[in-house]
């Protein structure tokens, strides 16, 4: 079942957003049983095509019950002011872009909500593990940034995370120094993944990813890099990901 609740986060803005979360059907049947927590970005694109932006969700919903994981996927919305709201909030680094015009950074503010306001909110309501060894984050595109930068900057609460199709065009080189001065605690796992047509979408995207994937690689990240045949930046792309990076998630 998906639990849908709203929020403010006034650190960021004044709107109304949505918290989804999921929790298995065991929860009502052994309610002494706890569980890993999945934190996503873009929480109106994750359970209902009703709620996501282009009409298409991940069908994590679908994924979890058929699968039957046994994990709760808590996942928030973005914002959607006219002034890059999402772009706002979903990036560490400030950066300028020729369409986009300068765009400051609130990554910080957001990830400090996440770990100090959201995740002890879900601790509460809900039947976590709430240890690192049991938090998880993942996020697509900006979200996707946003999960290298959790799992970088916070890792003293998540251990694990999957970045798909990661925004890796924003600051490359800022990017490759916070890689290269994080302080990475044992066992981080990661799932990385572009698409072979998002490519074409940035230029020098595909070095830039190469290079992220070997600095990764030598700080000692348990990584796990794919290129995704005929893969492309949407949400029925990331659906079909589903399984690869929950395997990085799961495995034991």
């Amino acid at each position: 079942m998906v639990h849908k609740w709203s929020i403010t986060i006034p650190e960021l803005t004044d709107e109304n957003r949505n918290v989804y979360v999921y929790v298995p059907e065991s929860c009502g049947q052994f309610p002494d049983r706890r569980y890993p927590v999945l934190y996503m970005f873009d929480g109106h694109n994750v359970f209902f095509d009703s709620d996501a932006t282009y009409g298409k969700c991940w069908g994590m919903k679908e994924y979890m019950d058929r699968t039957n994981t046994q994990m709760i996927v808590a996942a928030v919305e973005c914002s959607h002011t006219a002034d890059n709201g999402r772009l706002k909030e979903y990036t560490p680094f400030a950066f300028s872009d020729p369409g986009l015009g300068k765009i400051e950074s609130k990554g910080k503010i957001t990830m400090d909500w996440f770990v100090h306001t959201l995740k002890p909110e879900i601790d509460r309501r809900y039947p976590t593990l709430p240890d690192r060894a049991h938090t998880f984050i993942s996020g697509s595109s900006m979200g996707g940034l946003m999960t290298l930068y959790a799992i970088l900057s916070y890792p003293q609460y998540f251990s694990r995370g999957a970045a798909l199709s990661p925004s890796l065009w924003v600051a490359p080189r800022k990017l490759e120094q916070m890689i290269r001065s994080s302080s990475l605690l044992p066992d981080t796992f990661l799932y990385m993944d572009y698409g072979e047509l998002e490519f074409e979408n940035h230029p020098n995207i595909q070095s830039q990813f190469s290079r992220i994937t070997s600095l990764l690689i030598n700080k000692g990240v348990l990584l796990e890099s794919r290129i995704v045949p005929k893969g492309t930046h949407c949400e029925a792309s990331w659906e079909k990901q589903i399984p690869f990076f929950m395997s990085v998630l799961t495995c034991q």
